[in-house]
């Protein structure tokens, strides 16, 4: 058997994504290349493009992600906008694939992997290090940040049930009180059309919800949030969650659906209705409506608030890695 690595387009990858019999695993919707194309062309970064392919004859065995300068190799993306990162490779085929991998980079003279938004089940925790440490080469692996996420039940019964009894008391009293302060209506917004009605709306909540969430919204990432909201929706994987109460938006989240799990992504309310818990029950109101879809999981992404944790979710540890290629 031979294997070679070939240099790959971002269009080139989204047929090997889309096609089932590579086998690959794209285990995450922030690796996939139409998420990865996006950021690419709205943070324009100065490295240099590495979107390297490892064949095994003429069929692909893996995929590295990466953006390469000056010496040093990291995932294509970063951690504020990109929760997860990994290499892609098909079951079976990571020895093959990172020895591949290493020595391509060993030859462009890569001598630093600097890889971030690490989860412990990502191939580059579970394989990569292994391979790096056969190879003798210097590993580096630090905590840097928390996921929190949760496995779904199959009915909202059960889901009250694993709560806290304080918390489940909460989630009744909460959503009884919002209940009778109007009516109530939660729904799942997809597709382009209507996403790009609503898109104005979500992101005037966002900024409007949080002084912080303000601030991180500048110009360019506003950008990144639109050219998601506007390529993502036409494939099915960006969704709104609209919260209504008299048929006034009152609380708006934007998550992905992917792999039978649901991604929170960002969220933001209308504080005309704060006191109501309004952008707390949007989220609730999403689990009720992903456990009714049979979703799988439902993951709250990066980060530690508190809500999450009350809401029945665990924590997940995020590392970053540095290798060193001799």
């Amino acid at each position: 058997m031979s294997f070679s690595v070939t240099q790959e387009s971002f269009d080139s990858l989204a047929s090997c994504c889309d096609d089932p019999s590579h086998c690959l695993e794209w285990n995450t919707v922030f690796v996939r290349p139409d998420w990865l194309k996006i950021w690419w062309k709205e943070f324009k970064p100065c490295s240099e493009l590495y979107l390297g392919a490892v064949r095994q004859d003429d069929g692909i065995i893996g995929i590295a992600p990466l953006l390469v300068g000056e010496g040093k190799a990291s995932f294509i993306g970063n951690a504020d906008v990109c929760d997860y990162l990994d290499f892609i490779v098909s079951p079976g085929n990571e020895t093959q694939f990172f020895t591949s991998l290493f020595d391509d980079l060993k030859q462009k003279g890569v001598n630093q992997l600097d890889l971030h938004a690490l989860r412990p089940d990502s191939t580059a925790m579970t394989s990569l290090l292994d391979a790096a440490g056969e190879r003798g080469y210097e590993t580096d692996c630090q905590p840097e940040d928390i996921s929190v996420e949760m496995d779904l039940p199959g009915t909202w019964e059960e889901y009250l049930e694993q709560l806290s009894s304080k918390q489940r008391h909460e989630v009744k009293r909460k959503l009884r009180r919002l209940t009778e302060a109007g009516k109530v209506e939660y729904r799942a917004l997809e597709g382009k059309a209507a996403i790009s009605e609503l898109i104005d709306t979500f992101l005037e909540m966002f900024t409007e919800s949080r002084a912080d969430k303000a601030d991180f919204l500048t110009g360019g990432m506003e950008s990144f949030f639109r050219a998601l909201a506007d390529d993502l929706a036409e494939t099915g994987l960006l969704k709104l969650g609209l919260l209504t109460l008299d048929s006034k938006p009152a609380a708006m989240i934007m998550y992905f659906d992917y792999n039978d799990t649901i991604y929170l992504y960002n969220s933001g309310y209308n504080r005309e209705f704060e006191s109501l818990s309004v952008g707390l029950l949007s989220k609730v109101l999403c689990i009720q409506e992903s456990i009714r879809q049979g979703k799988k999981k439902f993951d709250f992404l990066k980060g530690n608030e508190v809500y999450k944790f009350r809401l029945g979710g665990k924590e997940v540890p995020i590392n970053n890695c540095r290798i060193t290629i001799k």
